[in-house]
C-alpha cells in the first residue's frame, strides 16, 4: 500500500467516524469536522508541495 491509499482510508474513517448519527458523538458538536478540515488542509498541503 502506498502512503497516499493508507491517509484516504484513515480520512474516510474519520468522516463515517465524525458524523453525529452515531448515539455516542451526538454532544461532540463541531470538533470532528473540525479536526476532519485541519487534517485535509495538511494533506492538501503536503500534495501540493510534493511529499505525499
Amino acid at each position: 500500500m502506498t502512503l497516499g491509499t493508507i491517509l484516504l482510508i484513515i480520512l474516510v474513517l474519520m468522516l463515517i467516524g465524525g458524523l453525529p448519527t452515531w448515539p455516542h458523538s451526538k454532544n461532540w458538536g463541531y470538533y470532528p469536522s473540525i479536526s476532519l478540515g485541519t487534517v485535509l488542509m495538511v494533506v492538501l498541503i503536503l500534495v501540493l508541495i510534493g511529499r505525499i
